[in-house]
């Protein structure tokens, strides 16, 4: 009888192991908003840079992972499937040079769901731009270009506009944001009594019109301030402010905008679910060890309180992700349902997947006062003795290379407005590619590896076709032998909105060209003479470039001054002849024995170099 009470125990025992084992777990994911509760918002995130310790096309193929780990395909391929497994679960992705590549390598039925994604909310793009642009080093025209890049794509596709700026990765941040990314016309509550505080009244900012609109975005969020300003505002209640970027454009040029809560855009600590992160997964299987749920629920909620403790309203935004995750999408999702499920159980605070839009929303219909901000968040600490200013001057040869490049885009798209778009052959968008992805964070500011670098040259060198070696005096058109009979026909264009004179200097081989202008007037010119340093360099490097030696050697740079009318431009015909000024035509040598004094005078006319010895 004994034994067979013990048969009846173990028999049971396994029953009820086995009916719970099968059981499938549904997870509610679909709570919204909770009026008087803390409103925690999962931001699912990844943050891709666009080149970085790898190239930008290492870090969307995943190779030289030696370096880092990282594919940017992995995280879209993985991010769908991901999301459609259940329509609660959202993102939001940034960087469209990453986008447009996976975009164009997709079927039409993913191109479909990828639609339907964004259409329903469930995918948000967000900020828009090629890259997350730097905010010190770049031009503001720069950061414009870049920006209108990714949302004419996106209009294209998807016929939306983003809402939200993201910068939250560059060093610091600059108060012309406000104004280049803002909301125009917005505003327009006057100052209440206390000077600090702004009634932030607009209850839709993306249902204003939009005439003056520059990008238009509701808001503007970021990750790094100075640690003595966070540590201020976070004790103040003034991480989120109203930003106004320009006092003479006034209310015109405002943002709603946040500084997150810990100086980063990771999530809180603990809460990292990328395979191999070593943050304790949600565990609710208690058929198995390490059952956690009630510890990561009074995780979450400690957190919640943390952060709400230093938050104006009842709304947080954490940022589930960082650099490069999501490579494994379901890992997040999947810890993320769990979350959100046992939170919203235990009813303390209140979890939802959300996006910086809806957070936004959220924040606009609360009708809440906010802090007025007039100024930079520069310079930019992230400890005590750890200013990020170095990267305002560093690799000065790529921040000088790419707004030189931006000069001649800027030229070159207005050219290929006024003759008309090729259909066929070259076109100014190898070039915006380039220097769109040049305003990276990690770019122009210099912060990136040499290899790195070296990448983004090669691809702005790539985009500026003609005379590729402009620097070397590499521009075999005007390498002809003039003396011939022939011409050469040189178009001045002075791409900005005023009269323009300058100095104009062409390499040639001939000493007897002269140059006339559209009427047949002789124009003052002189001969200047190359040296063999730079004739040695200009060999090496064409050869190294084009593959062959170059036939001939220019000798002289032909000089010339030019008028160009605004937005115009002006001919110029440079045939055999005399320079009009051409005493400096040939390079006069001296040598001394180190036995004389005195002074040596060289140069023509009243202008002289006068050595002393």
């Amino acid at each position: 009888m004994a034994g067979f009470r013990v048969f009846l125990v173990v028999f049971t025992v396994c029953v009820v192991c086995v009916l719970v084992e099968c059981k499938y777990m549904v997870y509610n994911t679909s709570q919204g908003i909770v009026p008087g509760k803390i409103n925690v918002h999962l931001v699912p995130h990844t943050h891709d840079d666009v080149g970085w310790l790898k190239t930008v096309d290492q870090y969307y193929v995943g190779s030289n992972n030696s370096i880092q780990g990282a594919c940017v395909q992995n995280v879209l391929d993985s991010l769908i499937p991901a999301l459609l497994a259940d329509k609660n679960r959202k993102f939001v992705y940034v960087e469209q040079a990453f986008f447009q590549r996976w975009w164009r390598q997709q079927s039409e039925a993913m191109k479909k769901t990828v639609q339907m994604l964004v259409s329903s909310g469930q995918l948000e793009l967000i900020n828009g731009g090629w890259c997350m642009h730097d905010e010190a080093a770049t031009h503001y025209i720069d950061m414009i270009d870049q920006t209108t890049l990714g949302h004419k794509y996106i209009k294209e596709q998807f016929n939306v506009t983003p809402r939200i700026g993201w910068q939250i990765d560059p060093f610091g941040h600059s108060a012309v944001q406000a104004y280049l990314l803002g909301q125009r016309y917005c505003y327009e509550s006057i100052l209440g009594s206390n000077p600090d505080h702004f009634p932030y009244t607009c209850p839709s900012l993306f249902n204003y019109p939009s005439t003056n609109i520059l990008v238009g975005f509701d808001a503007l969020f970021f990750g790094r301030i100075d640690y003595q300003d966070r540590a201020k505002r976070r004790d103040e209640k003034r991480l989120e402010v109203i930003w106004q970027g320009s006092k003479s454009h006034g209310s015109s040029s405002q943002i709603f905008a946040g500084a997150f809560y810990a100086g980063n855009y990771e999530p809180p600590t603990g809460f990292y679910f990328e395979v191999n992160d070593d943050s304790p997964v949600v565990q609710d299987d208690i058929n198995l060890f390490d059952y956690n749920v009630q510890e990561r629920v009074n995780d979450f909620v400690a957190a919640a309180f943390s952060q709400a403790n230093v938050t104006r309203s009842n709304h947080v935004m954490w940022t589930m992700g960082t650099d490069f995750k999501y490579q494994y999408a379901e890992t997040w999702f999947r810890n993320m349902d769990k979350l959100i499920h046992y939170v919203n159980q235990d009813g303390r605070v209140n979890a939802l997947y959300s996006t910086p839009s809806l957070y936004t929303d959220a924040k606009h219909a609360l009708n809440e006062s906010w802090p007025l901000k007039t100024d930079d968040y520069f310079p930019y600490a992230d400890r005590i003795n750890a200013y990020w200013t170095g990267y305002f001057t560093s690799r000065p040869a790529i921040k000088g290379y790419v707004r030189t490049m931006s000069g001649y885009y800027l030229a070159a798209r207005q050219l290929e407005f006024f003759r008309g778009r090729s259909k066929s052959g070259p076109t100014t968008d190898s070039l915006a590619d380039a220097l769109a992805i040049a305003q990276h964070h990690d770019a122009v500011t210099g912060t990136e590896k040499q290899h790195v670098a070296n990448d983004y040259a090669k691809r702005l060198s790539i985009g500026y076709k003609e005379c590729p070696l402009l620097n070397i005096s590499y521009c075999p058109a005007s390498e002809v032998d003039l003396s011939l009979g022939k011409k050469l026909v040189v178009l001045v264009y002075n791409s900005l909105g005023w009269k323009r004179t300058g100095v104009v200097r062409i390499p040639v081989i001939n000493d007897n060209v002269a140059v006339k202008d559209s009427t047949g007037k002789l124009i003052t010119s002189q001969l200047l003479p190359i040296v063999d340093a730079l004739t040695a360099m200009r060999i090496f490097y064409t050869s190294a470039y084009t593959g062959k030696y170059p036939s001939t050697s220019p000798m002289y740079w032909l000089a010339f001054t030019a008028e160009v009318p605004p937005l115009g431009f002006s001919t110029y015909v440079i045939s055999s002849g005399k320079p009009t000024a051409s005493a400096s035509m040939k390079p006069i040598s001296y040598v001394f024995d180190g036995s004389q004094t005195g002074a040596i005078e060289i140069g023509p006319g009243n202008l002289k170099l006068i050595l002393w010895r």
